[in-house]
């Protein structure tokens, strides 16, 4: 049974004449009865009474007409949803990211992508860079943002511009009033993010540019999030190093103190599975990303229920 065969029967049912059903469907008479013909023989039913020159649906007909147009209801309801995707006025984006991007980046981001398409549901979860890097392998995110670098060949990379880390300490550090020496940097104890954190490998490869070996020096605290470290560093338990984004507003209340260390700047990078296409939503939001023009066939409906989901991931 095929769907052009069940259009074929429909339309003969409504009309109840072969030849105006021919009509309707521009095709000819003798295939439309070959059509239902087909239909019949293949599972030995009669679906049309031939009453004299006229043709009544058989009770077997009355009961599959029911069946047939709920199954093309739903064909044509497969097809709306396909253009509506299509032309952007359906749609989700997951996406995933690294705690700085997450908390202080993707915000804006996401609610410039969400003035210009109304009808596009944006579902974010934070975790560090690689949770996020597993989280793209494993297909749970189609688009993740992180800020420290990975080596997993099947994810494409493209490098937006990112921000800026910085050594921090609490005002009553003596940092707060001079610059350290290099020979200071590896011994004290420093405050710093997990393993696998993008902040934590970009201090560690900064550090390794200024002549400091990585290895030598002294941490005292790993820590989950931006927020642990900011409040140990800003309670003395030692310097931390963090983004700039993350501390702006300790640093501007008094919290905290930034210290004349020189570190680079750094890169964000946008990840994708280049084995996996991107749904039509993560494409147009991609380009968001990278300041890129995203067209559409029409513009976007304003519809009701959309939602920004922020889901906090444990990696």
């Amino acid at each position: 049974m095929t769907l052009e065969q069940l259009r074929i029967f429909v339309c003969v049912a409504d009309r109840l004449n072969m030849t105006r059903a021919a009509e309707a469907l521009h095709i000819t008479q003798s295939g439309v009865s070959a059509s239902i013909s087909a239909l019949e023989q293949a599972y030995g039913t009669v679906l049309f009474d031939r009453v004299g020159r006229r043709i009544e649906l058989s009770a077997a007909g009355e009961a599959f007409l029911v069946e047939a147009e709920k199954v093309l209801r739903q064909v044509s309801c497969a097809q709306r949803t396909l253009q509506d995707l299509s032309n952007l006025r359906r749609g989700k984006v997951v996406l995933c990211a690294s705690q700085t991007v997450g908390n202080y980046y993707l915000p804006a981001v996401i609610a410039r992508f969400q003035e210009r398409w109304p009808s596009l549901d944006t579902e974010l979860s934070i975790t560090n860079t690689a949770g996020a890097v597993r989280m793209i392998l494993e297909g749970a995110a189609e688009i993740g943002v992180v800020e420290g670098e990975h080596s997993e060949p099947v994810l494409t990379n493209l490098r937006i511009p990112g921000d800026r880390i910085c050594v921090v300490v609490a005002p009553s550090h003596a940092w707060a009033r001079r610059a350290p020496d290099l020979a200071e940097l590896a011994k004290v104890g420093w405050v710093l993010r997990e393993e696998g954190s993008g902040t934590r490998s970009e201090f560690m490869r900064a550090l390794d540019g200024l002549g400091v070996d990585p290895r030598d020096i002294d941490i005292r605290l790993e820590l989950p999030t931006n927020e642990a470290v900011r409040s140990a560093v800003a309670a003395g338990a030692g310097p931390g190093v963090l983004s700039e984004l993350a501390v702006a507003e300790s640093v501007a209340a008094g919290l905290l103190v930034k210290v004349e260390v020189e570190l680079p700047r750094r890169a964000f990078f946008i990840l994708r599975h280049s084995e996996r296409k991107l749904s039509r939503a993560a494409d147009v939001f991609m380009k968001t990303l990278a300041g890129q023009p995203a067209v559409c066939e029409k513009s976007a409906m304003r519809l009701p229920g959309r939602t920004f989901d922020l889901v906090r991931a444990t990696a």
